[in-house]
């Protein structure tokens, strides 16, 4: 309704819709220099703020995005190096452990052979000790049976014996013959 009054107010020129005259064409050109100006002071105050805003920030993403980047490649050398590590440590245990099975080996093998050394050595001085215990038990043994015989035949002299005294002379000797022999 309002624009009804205002454009029953204003005239229109007989036998045409639009007026293009001086007065239309000042005021395009001056609205055109206003949208310029409203355009350029926008751009200036908005736009170029809003887009070094958006610029800004995508730099920084980007930026983020590479330092992401540079930290993953950090990573995944320091994992590289990390299980490179782990491998080399594998590698030193089993030449150690390897080392220690051959060195316990060895061990053992002299261990062996000094331990047979020595029973070779226990056993030779036990055949030594035992030949010497024969040899020292024979002379008591003959001794013994010196004594005896010595004995048996004084006592034959001496008298004339029958067959229960011989038994009886036999028996004795040789109960004192094996007290003799576990004496000594």
């Amino acid at each position: 309704m309002i624009y009804q009054t205002v454009l029953a107010q204003v005239p229109i020129p007989e036998g045409r819709l639009f007026g293009l005259d001086q007065q239309t064409l000042l005021q395009f050109a001056l609205n055109l220099i206003n949208v310029i100006l409203l355009a350029v002071i926008l751009s200036k105050l908005l736009y170029n703020p809003v887009r070094n805003l958006l610029h800004k920030r995508a730099e920084k993403i980007r930026g983020q995005f590479e330092q992401a980047a540079n930290e993953i490649a950090k990573g995944n050398e320091l994992k590289r190096e990390y299980e490179q590590k782990l491998l080399d440590i594998r590698r030193e245990q089993d030449g150690i452990l390897e080392n220690a099975r051959r060195i316990a080996a060895e061990t053992e093998r002299e261990s062996l052979a000094e331990a047979k050394r020595e029973a070779e050595s226990i056993k030779a001085r036990a055949r030594a000790e035992i030949e010497m215990e024969r040899e020292r038990v024979r002379e008591d043994m003959k001794a013994a049976i010196i004594d005896v015989s010595k004995a048996i035949a004084e006592m034959y002299l001496k008298r004339e014996i029958d067959k229960d005294d011989h038994d009886r002379f036999f028996t004795e000797a040789m109960s004192e013959l094996e007290d003799a022999v576990w004496r000594n």
